[in-house]
């Protein structure tokens, strides 16, 4: 059995004053792959992580679209995801 995954995060540090996107890449429980906003491009982990990277890194809108996350997924879906994160008790 394999398992392939991608799995987006959001962190949110003061509100949204400081946002940070993170996609991970992960293939049968080895993290290979991922691209962080504050980074702005993907990092490869293994060698097909890094061949991986190197393709993504390459085409400026792929990079343009991972970049505009933050916006997009992140900012968008926080006033959504607001009650479930910080009105906890």
């Amino acid at each position: 059995v394999f398992q392939a995954m991608a799995k987006q995060e959001c962190y949110f540090i003061n509100g949204t004053e400081k946002v940070k996107y993170v996609l991970r890449y992960i293939y049968n429980r080895q993290h290979y792959a991922m691209f962080d906003s504050d980074v702005g491009h993907y990092v490869g982990f293994t060698p097909f992580g890094e061949r991986c990277a190197e393709r993504w890194n390459s085409d400026p809108d792929t990079l343009e679209y991972r970049r505009s996350a933050v916006d997009t997924y992140c900012r968008q879906n926080y006033e959504g995801m607001t009650p479930f994160i910080t009105e906890r008790r």
